[in-house]
């Protein structure tokens, strides 16, 4: 069921790479959107059949393949997994659907967006630590292309930095992987198997800091990140979102699943510096970026900081900061979704994306009304204003770092203020005030423009006024990762707040009442 995901996609990119030269214009784009329909809506099927009282991987598949590397093909997905799953479909679906009807070379653009959904996909659900490397690297080259191909002015300058530094975090990757598998003594790659190993802390500290880094190259965390905001800026929008929507995903998803699961007592050692450094990010992407006068690059920085919040509850490692750190990376995925796809709608109409030139585009005659009521949705929900799922997310790690890590979280916290100051700037300049006569009689935003915002926003606020449909996915997973990382240390812990069967879990955590509670030997 799962191998789906990975191979329809590829199944798709080779049918557009047969398709007649007179057929290239008209059907690629068509044939890439209906194979992202069905993986969408495949997505979907699987959700719906997922056991959320099972707090193992489900859907499993397992081949043999290089059994004498330790390669095999086994994959899976649990709570933790299945709603990235979710949303590398979706976003796909919504890059496809919003990409330039008249784009040029669409063979090889939508041929490389379903490669790239493909290996995000296989990243997500691979249970074998090779495996995921090679999917992780797959991904690699796709967006590559498409930022140095499709890309703005300084296209080859962003796509090469994006390169070199995705190329340096696989090496560090694999080399933690290759280090784990050697010092185990197993003869496999398989993450089952090398969960059952312990290893010595001193070890464990040493590849356990080589994968932060790679990871963190990733994520990015700061001072790792500066490769980002310029493959933003040079991205076209397609590319943008998938790239803040769901490719930094998977930094902070090897992160919990390979770095706190596998290195568990080196996680607690070095859990204060994780969380110190989530502050400096936060705070460093929000002060970045009220000093930015390009829009995208303001998101783009946004984005920096948001992905702090992940860093922070995944220091934590209790299972509602699990649960808040899985809330987080949905909730980031939309909400700088709906933004990167604003800022290209108004770039698209205007020419231009600097906030001192622009000027009343909420103007309901002239303007462009709806981008800018949607801007402002996005901006909100970034924001964490209350009825968005940004809140929703953003209280859920609060609430369960601050008992943690008291001081960063507060730290932290000036970040969601920060962030309404560098949107409201951004949204006062650009949407409100007189439009000048420079841009009086924009042209009309299509339905080709408007359906993915709509649709993304349309999310962020059921989600955010029904949380359950968010958190309902992943609320036995985080109980069950925190308890395999508690039984697998050698450090003894008194307990662990969490009963997986009490549908009110999640409730009596917020509000802090008391749950039942469970030892752990």
């Amino acid at each position: 069921m799962l191998s789906v995901l990975i191979w329809v996609p590829i199944l798709g990119a080779v049918i557009i790479g047969c398709l007649p030269e007179s057929m290239v214009a008209t059907r690629s784009r068509q044939v890439a959107l209906a194979v992202a329909t069905g993986l969408l809506g495949w997505s979907l099927y699987l959700s719906s059949q997922f056991h959320l009282s099972e707090p193992g991987l489900q859907f499993q598949e397992g081949l043999p393949w290089i059994e004498s590397l330790g390669l095999t093909y086994q994959l899976g997905v649990d709570g933790l997994s299945l709603p990235l799953v979710l949303i590398n479909s979706l976003l796909s679906w919504l890059a496809i659907y919003s990409s330039d009807g008249q784009i040029h070379r669409p063979r090889f653009y939508y041929i490389l967006l379903l490669i790239l959904n493909g290996a995000v996909a296989g990243a997500f659900m691979s249970q074998n630590l090779l495996l995921f490397f090679l999917f992780f690297e797959l991904e690699l080259i796709p967006l590559y292309l498409v930022i140095a191909i499709w890309g703005g002015a300084r296209r080859g300058y962003a796509a090469m930095k994006f390169l070199i530094y995705t190329a340096v975090s696989g090496v560090l990757i694999l080399a933690t992987f290759f280090g784990l598998s050697l010092l185990s003594g197993s003869s496999t790659f398989d993450y089952a198997v090398l969960q059952e190993h312990t290893l010595p802390l001193s070890t464990q500290l040493v590849l356990l800091i080589t994968l932060l880094i790679g990871f963190g190259i990733k994520i990015p965390v700061v001072p790792l990140h500066t490769w980002l905001p310029d493959a933003h800026v040079e991205a076209p929008t397609p590319a943008s979102v998938l790239l803040a929507g769901v490719l930094l995903k998977l930094g902070t998803y090897g992160m919990l699943r390979f770095g706190l699961q596998l290195f568990p007592e080196a996680w607690r050692v070095i859990a204060p510096g994780l969380a110190t450094l989530a502050v400096v990010s936060v705070l460093y992407g929000s002060f970045a970026a009220i000093a930015q006068t390009d829009m995208k690059k303001i998101v783009a920085y946004s984005s920096v900081g948001h992905m702090g919040y992940i860093l922070l509850a995944a220091a934590a490692a209790t299972p509602l900061s699990l649960l808040g750190a899985i809330a987080q990376m949905i909730s980031h995925g939309l909400i700088s979704a709906l933004l990167f796809l604003g800022v290209g709608a108004v770039y698209a109409k205007t020419g231009t994306r600097d906030i001192n030139v622009l000027r009343g585009l909420l103007s309901p005659e002239r303007g462009l009304p709806l981008i800018g009521s949607l801007m402002i949705v996005g901006a909100m929900a970034s924001a964490g204003i209350p009825g968005m799922m940004g809140f929703v997310a953003e209280f859920i790690v609060y609430r369960s770092s601050f008992e943690v890590f008291p001081v960063q979280t507060l730290l932290s916290m000036v970040g969601t203020g920060l962030t309404a100051v560098y949107f409201l700037i951004m949204i006062n300049k650009v949407f409100f005030g007189r439009l000048p006569d420079s841009l009086a009689n924009l042209p009309r935003v299509r339905w080709h423009d408007r359906v993915p915002a709509m649709i993304v926003t349309v999310l962020i606020v059921f989600l955010g006024l029904q949380p359950s449909w968010m958190t309902r996915w992943s609320q036995t997973t985080a109980v069950a990762l925190v308890e395999d990382r508690l039984n697998r240390s050698t450090t003894t812990f008194a307990e662990v707040r969490s009963v997986p069967s009490d549908p009110d879990w999640l409730s009596l955590q917020l509000t802090g009442s008391e749950s039942p509670k469970r030892p752990i030997h």
